[in-house]
């Protein structure tokens, strides 16, 4: 995995942006963005958005931190469609503004509790199936907790996880780690340069049985959650942590492993 690290070249766009360097067969070709509307299990209308690659590797579900909106990743979304990654971003109940209006969060009038977001999450992955893509899960802050059962819930149909500053942010302590046991698909993790975030990612990836297990602690910066991506937030270490969670997405979407910076 570390001799993966260098392999991804990166380069600034409009002065801001890491650009990622794959296939270039995966970068040609139109990138889509088209609004979706999912239906949780308790009738609750989920606000997301599509986000289409010319050839897509796989799907990527993007699950945003508390008080955080499907806005987390309007950026990085179609640098990883460039890369050859479809996503689909979605407003959790649980949210806020931080970076945009989050829609589920204003039509329901408040933000719901963590526990009560899982349900936006199974509809994102019940709508992920729908595509015929291998199914990516990623999370950040609160959402990297969650992704954790309901990669649990679906064994040998999750390819890989990436959870961005993972914690046992759950009412129920010690349930992600309780869930994360039962993740045998590869995991990265990463976090802020924070020795509590740190070993919080690393007691959670512990408790997994995956053989293919990765956490990458920053030299540089570190932001909590997926914001460690964005140059605003990470001006000192955003580009080192793109690198290294690109070429972990390269990695498992290569070899098939597991089963079926911006403003």
């Amino acid at each position: 995995m570390r001799g993966a690290l260098a392999a991804l070249a990166l380069l600034a766009v409009a002065g801001c942006h890491p650009r990622p360097q794959g296939d270039p067969a995966e970068n040609r070709g139109p990138i889509s963005a088209d609004p979706v509307t999912l239906t949780a299990a308790d009738g609750v209308k989920i606000a997301g958005v599509y986000t289409r690659a010319a050839k897509p590797k796989a799907l990527l579900l993007l699950f945003h931190q508390a008080e955080s909106s499907k806005d987390e990743y309007a950026l990085l979304a179609p640098q990883l469609a460039q890369a050859g990654y479809s996503s689909l971003r979605i407003d959790q109940r649980a949210g806020g503004t931080l970076f945009g209006v989050n829609e589920t969060v204003r039509m329901l009038g408040h933000s719901a509790s963590y526990a009560e977001a899982k349900q936006d999450l199974d509809a994102a992955f019940a709508w992920a199936r729908q595509q015929k893509l291998p199914i990516l899960l990623w999370g950040s802050s609160y959402s990297a907790a969650l992704i954790f059962p309901l990669a649990a819930a679906h064994p040998g149909q999750v390819r890989a996880l990436l959870a961005f500053s993972p914690g046992e942010y759950l009412d129920d302590k010690g349930a992600v780690a309780r869930a994360a046991s039962q993740v045998r698909v590869p995991i990265f993790v990463t976090s802020a340069r924070d020795g509590q975030e740190e070993d919080a990612a690393r007691k959670i990836l512990k408790a997994s049985p995956a053989t293919q297990k990765t956490q990458f602690v920053p030299r540089l910066g570190g932001a909590h959650g997926a914001s460690t991506l964005l140059r605003t937030k990470n001006p000192d270490g955003a580009q080192e942590a793109w690198r290294a969670t690109m070429a972990f997405l390269d990695e498992v979407t290569r070899s098939g492993s597991g089963t079926a910076p911006a403003r």
